[in-house]
């Protein structure tokens, strides 16, 4: 889900609730290196204000299902971001489209603050951001009220036994499904072949039928740090566009 780096040796506690696949972490760290001063003010004094009511279980334990409208204020056209690793490609979709308004998970809170500094620095006010699992929105939020979402760059949980950890399983692509409105689109960015691969046949699976798939990015793409990253180390991004049906 995020652009955060996925562990290489998980612990055992997340071995453990392999047993329990309906909630399989798809993300690596919650947190990174110590963050510099700025950042810590960032979260203290930005993130309360932009972080939605209800998604949480601790707020909405009965698992009720929330008006987007009441998120920002109005009923513009939601878009959704699984991982937004450092906030680049939220950042510039808010920016370039202000009449939409964009939801950004990150359980990484490093990644977080990241994307707090850059809304400052943009002053965009057309985003919201979920400082945890993808998942507890998607529980949440209406079917069919989402109208674009974007996964960039996921984890690419390397090891064939941790293939099922990723989010292009049926586990959160049929939850995607439920909540994207029919014809919206589904962006999927990565550099491991065999991630794209997977979600190549599994979304299919699910209800969404591939459009695009290219190794050239979307006319209103950005390149990330993380797909800078690939490109120093010579991994070719690719990219692939899925309509809901």
């Amino acid at each position: 889900m995020t652009d955060s780096p996925a562990p290489q040796n998980p612990d055992p506690a997340a071995a453990s609730s392999e047993a329990a696949p309906e909630w399989r972490n798809f993300y690596g760290r919650r947190s990174g290196k110590t963050m510099r001063p700025s950042q810590k003010t960032y979260l203290s004094e930005d993130l309360a204000s932009l972080t939605p009511q209800g998604i949480s279980k601790e707020e909405n334990p009965g698992r009720e299902v929330i008006d987007p409208g009441t998120i920002f204020g109005n009923d513009a056209p939601l878009w959704l971001e699984v991982g937004f690793g450092g906030g680049e490609h939220m950042v510039h979709m808010a920016a370039r489209y202000p009449g939409i308004n964009i939801l950004g998970c990150e359980p990484f809170i490093n990644g977080v603050a990241m994307l707090l500094g850059k809304i400052r620095a943009a002053g965009v006010a057309n985003v919201a951001i979920w400082p945890g699992d993808a998942r507890d929105v998607m529980e949440v939020l209406p079917e069919g009220s989402v109208a674009k979402a974007f996964l960039n760059y996921p984890d690419p949980w390397p090891k064939r036994r941790h293939h099922r950890r990723r989010f292009v399983t049926q586990d959160h692509l049929l939850p995607l499904h439920r909540i994207l409105a029919p014809g919206a689109e589904f962006r999927v960015a990565t550099d491991i072949p065999d991630y794209m691969k997977q979600a190549l046949r599994e979304a299919p699976k699910a209800g969404f039928a591939l459009t695009a798939h290219t190794p050239a990015p979307w006319e209103d793409w950005i390149s990330t740090r993380y797909e800078q990253k690939a490109l120093r180390e010579g991994r070719t991004p690719d990219y692939a566009t899925f309509r809901r049906a």
